[in-house]
């Protein structure tokens, strides 16, 4: 890491003693390569410093090139930060506002401390081709996972039995972790777009929508897909397809150089033109990285411009409330000319 061009992106050139302290732990993760999650970094022009209590330090040691320091009872954190600030007279330092608790606040706020808003979430956009293979291969892991439940769901099964087998299935497939919570949603409960998993039984005639990831080597997968239980009536298949070629359509029309709420407006305005803009009330997708919700994002307020190599999620959906939901979702890459969907399991309706 080249740290005097990062600190001259983020502060005035003329500044010479500037730094940077990293306390969130996918920022963490990124910048020093630490995985532990538990401690914070200290970045200037002379020094790039990480600081953890002793849990970590071997680890710390073997995964980042920063200089490991540790914390403990009779050295604190910010005896660390005192010390190396003092050292080399740093008159401001940056501070992630945007995740920083009241409390490391409270903490921290003797450093005359800068906020740095989205100034390291920012080269978090466009993944190297490293974080490309990583993210394909959570996505191929939801891809398995995917197949392995066509095979088991049945009328009988239960939304928590679902969503345990698809996390089951995750495990199995070399997944360390999950994304989020797995949402398994149907009949009525699927018109609820982010629905906990319950007792409720899977019947025929019933949509069941899934939302499922999983995180391989720190990064996060992110796909759904709704099927039917037994056979769809017109009407469900009805909404499907509109859903379906929402989503589409944003795979056919998505450029590099186009702003994020405008490839929300690709979906968004055939859903509405469709009859159905009232019930897609959520942004059409979300940056996809260490963390599950990165940006940029597709909605109608973000203006950033897309570009190649970010690596976001195309979701549109139509949630009727008391009757059922639709949502079809795909990680995609943003590619020179286009983008490319990272899920391959089918989406056209599948009936069990």
């Amino acid at each position: 890491m080249d740290n005097k061009s990062l600190l001259t992106q983020i502060f005035d050139e003329k500044s010479k003693t500037a730094a940077i302290l990293i306390t969130d732990p996918y920022n963490l993760r990124y910048y020093t390569g630490f995985r532990g999650g538990e401690g914070v970094a200290l970045i200037t022009e002379k020094s790039q410093i990480l600081i953890t209590d002793s849990r970590y330090t071997e680890a710390a040691s073997k995964e980042s090139n920063f200089e490991v320091r540790e914390y403990n009872a009779k050295v604190s954190v910010l005896d660390i930060l005192r010390e190396v600030i003092r050292d080399e007279d740093i008159d401001q330092v940056g501070f992630e506002n945007l995740s920083i608790s009241f409390n490391d606040y409270e903490k921290y706020k003797e450093f005359n401390l800068t906020p740095l808003g989205k100034a390291l979430l920012i080269p978090r956009q466009i993944k190297s081709e490293y974080e490309i293979q990583q993210l394909r291969q959570a996505e191929h892991i939801g891809d398995m996972a995917f197949d392995d439940i066509l095979g088991i769901l049945k009328p009988g099964m239960t939304e928590l039995e679902v969503a345990a087998e698809l996390e089951y299935s995750m495990k199995r497939h070399g997944a360390e972790g999950f994304s989020f919570d797995t949402i398994a949603a149907s009949g009525v409960n699927s018109s609820m777009p982010h629905a906990i998993p319950s007792t409720k039984k899977l019947e025929m005639g019933d949509f069941l929508t899934m939302d499922f990831g999983c995180i391989y080597n720190g990064y996060c997968s992110d796909m759904t897909r709704t099927v039917c239980i037994g056979k769809a009536d017109d009407d469900m298949k009805h909404i499907y397809n509109i859903v379906l070629s929402a989503q589409l359509r944003v795979l056919d029309e998505l450029r590099p150089g186009m702003k994020c709420k405008d490839v929300d407006s690709i979906a968004r305005d055939y859903i509405r033109n469709s009859g159905y803009g009232d019930y897609f009330g959520h942004g059409l997708g979300h940056g996809v990285g260490l963390y599950i919700h990165e940006s940029p994002a597709f909605n109608t307020r973000d203006e950033s411009i897309v570009k190649p190599n970010m690596i976001e999620t195309d979701e549109p959906g139509i949630y009727l409330p008391g009757k059922f939901g639709v949502r079809i979702e795909d990680m995609i890459l943003i590619t020179e000319d286009g983008c490319e969907p990272l899920a391959k399991s089918p989406k056209e309706l599948v009936e069990l």
